[in-house]
């Protein structure tokens, strides 16, 4: 990781800590009484390919639910509380994370961390992937996420949440990862914090002067730009063409 990518983090991370403790300490209190323990979720994930960490988040399931693993579909939605509903769109079940960005185990802007069965189901997408250190957020997390829950919501079984999880979506989230990765740069991790900052209070909008997706990484370099999108279209393609376990 370049040293100004890590003194951006570090010095965020700690911003961020020092600006929302009122608001973590709150959202403590209120699980703990609403919900009971534990507060906290720690998931295994992966910051290389043979690399892993704990991940910490605010629990968003009822006890007993994270133990079944997976990805979260359709299938349980009854363990999500009104609560845990309010954290998960406003994303502050990640707010935790920060201990994670000051810890070196994840960046504030890289792909979402994976877990083991994926990085070992898919090592050609991971090896490249994970080039990059994983993020809080990102350009997949932005630019997919929505997408991403209305294809899992009519899920019904854990069995086709993973199917549909491994077939239509880690490669179009690899795609988007592959993408960021060849054109990233300080100012793009800035704005991509920013839009994430923005994302809960605003509709993100197709077109925004400030920031459109994709397209920012296309305005210099079309050519690197354009040989990061060929990899990852074929990246795509090895993906798609396994059977999903």
């Amino acid at each position: 990781m370049p040293l100004s990518k890590r003194l951006f983090d570090v010095t965020i991370a700690l911003l961020l800590v020092a600006l929302l403790w009122p608001v973590l300490l709150g959202l403590t209190l209120v699980l703990l009484i609403v919900e009971g323990r534990p507060i906290f979720y720690l998931g295994e994930r992966m910051c290389s390919p043979t690399r892993s960490f704990k991940q910490v988040k605010f629990r968003t399931m009822r006890v007993g639910t994270d133990a079944v693993g997976g990805v979260t579909g359709g299938d349980k939605a009854r363990a999500i509380s009104p609560l845990h509903r309010i954290l998960r769109r406003t994303r502050a079940d990640e707010l935790p994370q920060l201990a994670n960005v000051l810890l070196g185990h994840m960046s504030l802007v890289g792909p979402r961390p994976p877990m083991r069965s994926y990085v070992e189901a898919y090592p050609e997408i991971y090896n490249r992937v994970l080039q990059c250190r994983p993020g809080v957020t990102g350009l997949a997390t932005l630019r997919f996420h929505e997408h991403e829950e209305r294809l899992l919501a009519p899920c019904r079984t854990a069995e086709e949440t993973e199917a549909v999880y491994r077939r239509r979506c880690v490669p179009r989230k690899a795609r988007l990862d592959l993408i960021y990765q060849a054109r990233r740069t300080l100012w793009m991790d800035i704005v991509l914090v920013i839009q994430t900052a923005r994302k809960p209070f605003w509709r993100l909008p197709r077109r925004n002067p400030f920031f459109t997706g994709p397209r920012i990484v296309a305005r210099k370099g079309a050519r690197r730009n354009a040989m990061a999108r060929a990899e990852a279209r074929t990246i795509v393609r090895q993906a798609k063409s396994q059977p999903a376990e």
